[in-house]
């Protein structure tokens, strides 16, 4: 799997400085940071270790999802927006139509796990099983509908766990699983990754999924098969070899072509120091790098 950065017009960088209207240099900048769950980690990872780098560079990093991310880089309130997914034309268009004109940048690549409790029987799923449980229409609503017993879910109900809607990791899901179809009603919708992993640990009836970086000893990760080809499990190196069927770039974007501290953060994450927080925190860089 390859993928490249798409870059857009050229246009200014709005920079939110401590002690307001400080010009970049004169005083300590900080730069405003917000969107995906998924990165949300790796984000705070770089920011804790950019400190030594330029320690007149502060980021402040939040979360919200990567619709939440994206809104705010539409508005204009933030240097560098965080997704798990691209941003839609629509978007775009809303962006610049406000002023803002997005660039993106792909900074690593996530392998998205389908996560089941430690007991489950289930070793293996279909991309067509996967639409059959959580597609609108599919027709797997309990666990004998797919030839196994759950010791510990004694309802036999199949609880799906999803994320909300305004995150880049249920649109993804929604985009490579269910062929842009609806969601069923009825999952259970969580704010973040590891709030998804959490129920799925203490449910037996629980599937869910997420991330990679978010996996642990505590739950089973399924490996994915897609038509007559090989059943893959999801790791770093399937995800970056694109043999993982549910691989994905994951995105920042910033309101125009990166100028001053915006730019050298992000050449920062681009290069080999950025690109091992990135492998450290679970995910795949962008290109080959030498970590210590």
């Amino acid at each position: 799997m390859k993928f490249e950065m798409k870059k857009t017009t050229v246009a200014l960088v709005t920079l939110a400085m401590a002690c307001g209207g400080s010009r970049e240099g004169s005083q300590r900048v900080v730069l405003q940071n917000k969107g995906s769950d998924t990165l949300v980690n790796v984000a705070q990872a770089w920011a804790e270790a950019y400190r030594n780098v330029n320690p007149n560079v502060a980021i402040a990093v939040t979360g919200g999802g990567s619709g939440t991310g994206i809104s705010a880089m539409i508005n204009g309130t933030v240097d560098i927006a965080n997704s798990s997914r691209a941003m839609s034309d629509s978007e775009i268009q809303a962006a610049r139509a406000n002023g803002q004109d997005p660039v993106e940048f792909i900074v690593g690549v996530d392998a998205l796990a389908v996560f089941l409790h430690a007991n489950n029987p289930i070793s293996e799923f279909s991309l067509t099983q996967l639409k059959s449980i959580y597609g609108d229409g599919g027709t797997a609503s309990r666990w004998s509908d797919l030839g196994v017993t759950v010791p510990g879910c004694r309802s036999d109900e199949i609880i799906l766990v999803s994320r909300q809607n305004n995150s880049g990791t249920y649109a993804y899901f929604r985009e490579a699983v269910l062929d842009d179809d609806d969601f069923k009603l009825g999952s259970r919708d969580m704010h973040g990754s590891m709030d998804v992993v959490d129920l799925v640990e203490n449910t037996p009836c629980a599937i869910g999924y997420s991330g990679l970086a978010y996996a642990t000893d505590h739950v089973k990760m399924p490996c994915i098969k897609q038509g007559a080809g090989s059943c893959v499990s999801p790791s770093i190196d399937t995800a970056v070899g694109g043999s993982y069927p549910v691989a994905r770039p994951l995105f920042m974007y910033t309101a125009g072509q990166p100028e001053g501290a915006v730019k050298e953060y992000m050449d920062w994450i681009l290069s080999d120091a950025g690109q091992c927080i990135i492998l450290d925190k679970g995910y795949a860089p962008v290109r080959a790098v030498s970590c210590a």
